[in-house]
């Protein structure tokens, strides 16, 4: 049964004791030698391969070259054998750290993998570079990384729903470095006392502001959540060491809560996993068929079904306006109540691009389709006619989506909304839809079949067919694995793929 603990913040001569500190529950939950179920194996599973998908499609990208550099010229440390760099040869290893930065760019570069939005947003995905890179280092086998992933997963997960961030203008990935810490306590079999010390070095070292996703977005957004993994793996290294972090982080009088969140009277219900009761939040996030923020993955699927029942919207021409009624995220972040002019410029970044539904249902409106190259291409934002018809979408604050995106019940939890397209002539054409295609509750539901099939289509570009089928047996047998195996759960590139890529050199 879910123990919900009540979070507020405390005077410094209140003395809140450590075990009635979130901290010390995440740490608790992590500590917890529950088995992971069936189903929840079989989700993990897709996610590793979800995960090694975008990060190949990303491997000669310049965030990811970067940051792959950035990680080879670090040497392995001394205390283990290393981990794998997703491209690199399986024997070209450096510091786990390095290697969570490194692949954790690669996995976030695109906005390709899975998502879990609530009270706050997140890519839980992404707790899957640094606690992988532990379990190489060390030598762990694969059920001990399946029972790290489910820890990360559910950690990430339980802190979304409850705590808001974003409203705070403070990124996301303040929810990472704790999951992350606390999967890799799991991986490791800690004790509760250093985990709990880990997860406070965490969540201090990874507040930061929203500005990664605000205007002209930087190539900076790929690389905060590889930040907030390295600085996890930095946190145990210390926590095992015997040092100790800020306490109490979440309720101090000059912690999180009261500086950076909600204030001195804040108070939040947070869900966790009871004693002996299985981590399954896994199960309650879901992936992505296009890449683009979540919130538009819906809408992608909208314009391409208009595409075909309504082509004439598709022409500017017919069109007098396109508004988007949809919920308060969707609105203020990657729609018009924004107000980045960046959201409606032809020669802004891909990475501003894939955060401005106007753009991006513009173009799936027009192509019938969405392409994680193609449809962010600089010749293709900047085309006549999509200039045109992108310049009349706007979006609107709908209470009833809004509603439904915060909504518990995951029947009704909706990420879309209804679309009114006025045209020229008068005529005026309305749709609407609640989820993404992909969506376990949408036309097409994501299975092991879909996962692996846009791991192929990512992939093939850059992978030789012996190496595609050697990841997937791999990533298949995921809680069977031996330590040798789970030392080999990367990709290798085709040979000259990572030449072809930028090399910059930098300090290190």
């Amino acid at each position: 049964m879910t123990v919900t603990h009540h979070l507020r913040v405390h005077r410094s001569d209140e003395n809140l004791a450590r075990e009635g500190q979130l901290a010390w529950h995440i740490a608790e939950v992590a500590a917890d030698p529950v088995e992971v179920g069936a189903e929840v194996v079989d989700m993990i599973i897709n996610r590793v391969i979800d995960n090694a998908s975008v990060a190949a499609a990303s491997l000669t990208r310049s965030p990811v070259s970067a940051a792959r550099q950035q990680a080879l010229d670090h040497a392995v440390s001394v205390g283990g054998d290393g981990a794998t760099v997703f491209g690199c040869a399986l024997d070209r290893v450096t510091s786990p750290e390095w290697a969570a930065w490194a692949n954790g760019v690669a996995v976030r570069e695109l906005d390709y993998h899975d998502t879990f939005l609530a009270a706050d947003y997140s890519h839980p995905g992404d707790n899957i570079p640094p606690i992988l890179a532990v379990a190489q280092h060390v030598g762990s086998d694969g059920a001990a990384l399946v029972r790290g992933l489910a820890t990360g997963y559910e950690i990430q997960i339980d802190l979304v729903r409850a705590i808001c961030l974003h409203k705070h203008k403070i990124d996301h990935v303040a929810h990472l470095g704790p999951s992350a810490a606390a999967g890799i306590g799991t991986l490791l079999g800690l004790d509760v006392e250093t985990i709990y010390q880990a997860v406070g070095q965490a969540l201090h070292t990874t507040t930061a502001t929203r500005q990664s996703r605000k205007g002209e977005i930087s190539t900076w957004k790929a690389h905060a959540p590889a930040f907030a993994g390295k600085m996890a793996i930095e946190a145990v290294d210390r926590a095992m060491r015997g040092e100790t972090s800020p306490s109490p982080i979440y309720e101090g009088e000059d912690g999180v809560i009261a500086w950076m969140l909600d204030g001195p009277d804040a108070t939040y219900e947070v869900p966790l996993p009871a004693a002996g009761e299985a981590k399954r939040g896994i199960l309650d996030s879901y992936t992505k068929e296009h890449s683009a923020e979540y919130q538009a993955q819906a809408w992608i699927d909208l314009a391409r079904k208009l595409h075909g029942s309504n082509p004439e919207a598709a022409d500017p021409a017919n069109v007098e306006s396109i508004v988007l009624h949809t919920s308060h995220h969707t609105h203020y972040v990657i729609g018009s109540g924004a107000n980045d002019p960046q959201k409606y410029d032809p020669t802004a970044s891909r990475e501003t691009l894939d955060h401005s539904i106007p753009y991006i249902f513009a173009v799936a409106l027009q192509d019938g389709g969405w392409h994680h190259v193609d449809s962010y291409a600089p010749e293709r934002a900047g085309r006549e006619d999509t200039v045109a018809l992108w310049q009349k979408i706007t979006t609107a604050e709908d209470a009833e989506w809004t509603r439904r995106y915060h909504s518990d019940d995951p029947n009704e939890k909706a990420f879309g909304g209804r679309v009114v397209i006025t045209l020229t002539d008068g005529t005026v054409i309305e749709d609407e839809i609640a989820v993404a295609d992909a969506h376990p509750l949408g036309a097409r539901p994501f299975a092991r079949e879909d996962y692996i099939r846009k791991f192929r289509i990512l992939a093939e570009p850059v992978l030789e067919e012996d190496e595609i089928e050697r990841f997937l047996e791999l990533a298949q047998r995921l809680p069977e694995l031996t330590p040798a195996e789970v030392r080999e759960l990367s990709i290798v590139a085709k040979l000259g793929v990572l030449a072809s890529a930028p090399a910059p050199k930098g300090l290190f």
